[in-house]
């Protein structure tokens, strides 16, 4: 399983059918490639990017960047045959489309270990109205045995296709979405990662909807070109002061006149034990993104 410390800020969607795109994800400054072998990949290309996507996944030299292999869903034509390829190939994890239902979750995780792949994590795209529904039982499956579930995938542009919800700056016909789908993967421990912004020539409104993103409490966002790694990087590190600020916290409930305390006062700010443990949370991310840099 992926460790929940791991820096998943910057998410990219890469084309399996774009070898050039494929090495050269090698060198960006991404956290996480997802390596796309459904909607960024045409029905007459499917074949040669699942083993285009498998020889590449195999070789290795990624470095630091966690390795995900989007499929084609169970109900086309693509998607067995994908994850017989990908499986063994040693991919970090496995993305999963349009799931929908808990069950949906367990078939594909019996299916991800049937086709070699028990060393890979399960990843789930959240872009169906009946995802929003069943986000909860589709996140307490991660709590069921030999069930590798770890992380939602916000798919936001599915969302506004099937409902007709539009697509606008603020994002408020999708709020309740992201929220929902946010507190059930928090309730059992799982990564979530925003949706796709899709106005490339729009620095201002990526980052605006990045911050939005840090706000709601998202791990990341998925990224659809490497001009906005970057950005997304920096939105999604821990700044200095809130790692100055939990480590404060850290040291302050560590002290030995606050042993078995529930809330202290630092600085003039009551602090409690849910506090602590953001903190150490806080610590831990900013910690893998410094030795990462």
């Amino acid at each position: 399983m992926t460790s929940p410390h791991r820096p998943r800020r910057s998410v990219l969607y890469m084309p399996g059918s774009n070898a050039r795109a494929l090495e050269k994800a090698k060198t960006l400054a991404a956290d996480c490639l997802i390596l796309d072998l459904e909607d960024a990949v045409a029905p007459d290309k499917k074949s040669d990017a699942r083993a285009q996507v498998a020889a590449a996944v195999s070789a290795g030299g990624f470095g630091h960047r966690e390795v995900v292999v989007r499929i084609n869903g169970f109900d086309t034509a693509w998607g067995e045959e994908d994850l017989a390829a990908i499986a063994p190939a040693g991919p970090d994890a496995v993305l999963v489309p349009k799931v929908s239902s808990a069950d949906a979750v367990r078939d594909a995780a019996g299916r991800l270990a049937a086709a070699g792949g028990a060393g890979a994590a399960l990843w789930v795209m959240m872009e169906t109205p009946l995802a929003i529904f069943n986000a909860l039982e589709i996140a307490a499956t991660a709590q069921e045995p030999d069930n590798p579930l770890a992380c939602f995938v916000m798919g936001t542009n599915d969302l506004a296709k099937d409902t007709g919800a539009a697509l606008v700056p603020g994002r408020l016909p999708m709020i309740s979405w992201l929220q929902t789908c946010l507190a059930a993967a928090r309730i059992h421990r799982l990564t979530i990662l925003d949706g796709v912004y899709n106005e490339l020539g729009d620095a201002t409104g990526f980052m605006q909807e990045c911050r939005q993103g840090v706000d709601l409490g998202m791990d990341g966002k998925t990224l659809i070109h490497p001009n906005q790694i970057g950005p997304c990087n920096e939105a999604f590190s821990p700044p200095a002061d809130a790692i100055a600020w939990a480590r404060k916290i850290v040291d302050a409930f560590a002290q030995p006149e606050n042993a078995g305390a529930g809330a202290i006062q630092i600085d003039g700010r009551m602090v409690e034990l849910l506090h602590a443990k953001i903190a150490r949370r806080t610590i831990a991310i900013a910690e893998a993104i410094a030795e990462r840099s």
